[in-house]
């Protein structure tokens, strides 16, 4: 009678070994996103560049990249790009839709160990000179065509402003 239960008990063991499979079919889930169609920059917007280091940052993946995309995702922001390395952030921004206290609000807003020190921020290129100076002859220009180009512009029409 042991010897019949023990081949009973094999059987069983060997049965329920064999219908266990060990394979797992990996599960494949189709994610939709949606492009953001509110990120549109203006050509003809006047853009600034902000620099500032960002202190309290821990790792590169987890805190720079994390900052980098939450800035990225701002409405009128051109660019961004965080070093964890330098602890320092740089920023291109349209000015009539972002201004640096806005920018230091989003940093401080994914955690609240993060601070930002040393904002230095400044008008980098304005559309209209852009714009203009595209055209094959810049000589044409009016003359308030002339002073509305920014003074760090290197194209040819804005660096042959008249005299006053």
């Amino acid at each position: 009678m042991k010897t019949i239960k023990n081949i009973i008990m094999v059987l069983f063991l060997a049965l329920f070994v064999m219908n266990c499979k060990n394979e797992t079919k990996p599960e494949v889930k189709a994610v939709e996103v949606a492009a953001d169609a509110s990120k549109t920059l203006d050509p003809n917007a006047t853009y600034a560049k902000a620099e500032f280091t960002i202190e309290g940052m821990t790792c590169a993946m987890g805190c720079a990249k994390t900052i980098e995309s939450k800035i990225a995702k701002m409405d009128g922001v051109k660019s961004a790009s965080v070093d964890f390395d330098k602890k320092l952030a740089m920023v291109e921004y349209d000015e009539a839709k972002v201004t640096p206290a806005l920018l230091e609000k989003t940093v401080t807003k994914v955690s609240s160990t993060y601070k930002v020190m040393n904002m230095k921020s400044g008008s980098s290129s304005k559309g209209t000179c852009e714009k203009d100076c595209k055209k094959a002859d810049c000589t044409n220009k009016t003359e308030a065509e002339k002073a509305a180009c920014t003074s760090d512009c290197k194209k040819a029409c804005c660096t042959t402003k008249a005299s006053a």
